[in-house]
């Protein structure tokens, strides 16, 4: 089964992230400095775009996997308002969210499929749940997977129970949702922030050349240096301050 933790890139994508962040680390140097054959120094930089990506899409994959869980909760605690038992609403959630969700080949959709067979086979519920929470890495699905196993050695409401946890993690979701839609603008202007700078460079070295003579010499080249550990800083400090989880 699918480790979402982690996201195994192709040899085509390693490749083209290497060659494509190692063009931009000496694109960008070159901006700075001037001077090609020492620009030439920062393109081995494209050696860890392998890992930004691989972590950039492992995200991505995750949000997907995470709003498919969100109307998973949903479908299943209508399902469960209905009268149906937990088995037989996980065992009919697959039909009713493939309808929600519009796309077939959904990731949630095959770990549905998994959970069901595996009962029919005679696994426990709890045990199937648990296994998808621990390799989904989402937060959510853990605390149902918790929720459920407890509530099924213990006893009590289990459907009521079940409900009520589906009803409010999905709300909770929901809050986390409008929250990164608000953030989604704030993190625009990161970037172009970011990239301000190397634009302004460029502009000023292509149509003032003078001006920026006093940074390729003397102590232009610690200044220059020092500006890029702050951009550096800058930039770790806004990911940091917009990475907000509820």
């Amino acid at each position: 089964m699918t480790d979402y933790r982690d996201y195994p890139l192709s040899r085509a994508q390693r490749v083209g992230a290497i060659v494509i962040g190692g063009l931009l680390c000496f694109l960008a140097a070159w901006l700075l400095v001037d001077l090609p054959i020492v620009a030439l120094l920062a393109a081995p930089g494209g050696w860890f775009a392998p890992s930004w990506l691989r972590d950039r899409l492992r995200k991505q994959r995750q949000e997907r996997l995470r709003r498919s869980f969100k109307e998973m909760l949903h479908a299943l605690s209508s399902l469960l308002s209905a009268g149906r038992s937990v088995e037989n609403a996980i065992a009919a959630l697959e039909d009713d969210l493939a309808l929600l969700i519009g796309d077939p080949k959904a990731d949630i959709l095959r770990e549905i499929r998994a959970i069901v067979n595996g009962v029919r086979n005679g696994e426990p519920l709890e045990a199937r749940l648990a296994d998808f929470a621990q390799r989904s890495g989402l937060e959510e699905a853990r605390s149902f997977a918790e929720v459920f196993s407890i509530c099924k050695r213990a006893g009590g409401d289990l459907v009521e129970v079940v409900r009520r946890t589906a009803s409010m993690i999905g709300e909770k979701m929901e809050v986390e949702q409008e929250l990164m839609v608000l953030m989604a603008q704030k993190r625009m202007e990161s970037k172009l922030m970011m990239g301000m700078p190397f634009a302004f460079v460029g502009l000023l070295g292509l149509f003032a050349g003078d001006y920026m003579e006093g940074l390729h010499q003397g102590i232009g080249w610690v200044v220059l240096a020092v500006c890029l550990l702050l951009l550096a800083a800058c930039c770790w400090w806004m990911r940091r301050i917009m990475d907000i989880r509820l």
